[in-house]
């Protein structure tokens, strides 16, 4: 069922995206060869607990950690360890969810570990454009396939893939809440867009092939020809008339970023 939220709880919705971007930018900050990704977990952790708010997914369907930490050819679902060690040249994804007075958002960020090649930060500057592209398309009146084509013709056009079984999803009370929203796709079709509609929009992207399989923990999903993967999320709320507000980012897209 999907729900439209009222102006009071996208307020509510933005005061737990500042502390999302908070925790975000305290995980960048800590990013670097030889730190172990169950330490970006705690540090994500302490950050959104100061605040009064929950990190949503410890403990979510039984998942162990307040960020899923997923490096290289990982897109999604790590599990923060005390054996994974970051290593010079590897990058990062940090996906992050908080609840604060009974309502969610959801963010994801794709972090260089120290100096790491072209390819790998083209790759990441590509996450990143492709959800503008997405957000330029979220306004009342168009369709979630209007999102989804922005984002497949922006990852395609660079050569990358577009990960496909995974997809971005509504948000509220629940942290997964319809409708879903592909990142690939027709235009003009699917649901169309209206004011109080709250939707987590993430495009996953490849360097390789697009296919991607389940670890045997059943939580992590990587790239079948293990290349490199990159993930950039943020939380929006579709406006009566005009641009979309970004509930995980303060300052806007334009803005400074974590």
């Amino acid at each position: 069922m999907i729900t439209y939220k009222t102006p009071a709880e996208i307020e509510k919705m933005r005061a737990a995206g500042v502390v999302l971007y908070e925790a975000l930018k305290a995980v960048k900050a800590a990013v670097r060869p030889g730190v172990t990704t169950l330490e970006l977990d705690g540090i994500a952790e302490r950050v959104i607990r100061s605040y009064g708010a929950i990190p949503s997914e410890k403990g979510y369907e039984g998942f162990p950690g307040s960020i899923c930490a997923s490096p290289d050819d990982m897109v999604v679902h790590g599990i923060p360890s005390d054996k994974v060690v970051l290593k010079e040249g590897q990058i990062i994804s940090i996906d992050c969810t908080v609840l604060l007075d009974g309502y969610q958002v959801d963010a994801a960020r794709t972090f260089p570990v120290g100096r790491i090649s072209a390819e790998a930060q083209s790759l990441i500057d590509a996450a990143k454009e492709a959800f503008g592209k997405g957000l330029e398309q979220a306004l009342a009146g168009n369709r979630i396939g209007d999102i989804s084509n922005a984002i497949q013709t922006c990852v395609e056009g660079h050569g990358y893939g577009v990960v496909r079984s995974l997809c971005g999803h509504g948000i509220g009370k629940e942290m997964h809440e319809d409708p879903e929203v592909p990142n690939f796709g027709r235009a003009g079709h699917g649901l169309r867009l209206r004011q109080g509609l709250c939707i987590a929009v993430e495009p996953m992207i490849t360097a390789g092939d697009y296919k991607v399989y389940i670890a045997a923990d059943d939580w992590a999903f990587l790239t079948r020809d293990h290349s490199l993967s990159a993930h950039y999320e943020n939380t929006l709320a579709i406006t009566a008339s005009g641009a979309p507000l970004i509930l995980t980012m303060p300052d806007g897209f334009e803005g400074e970023d974590v």
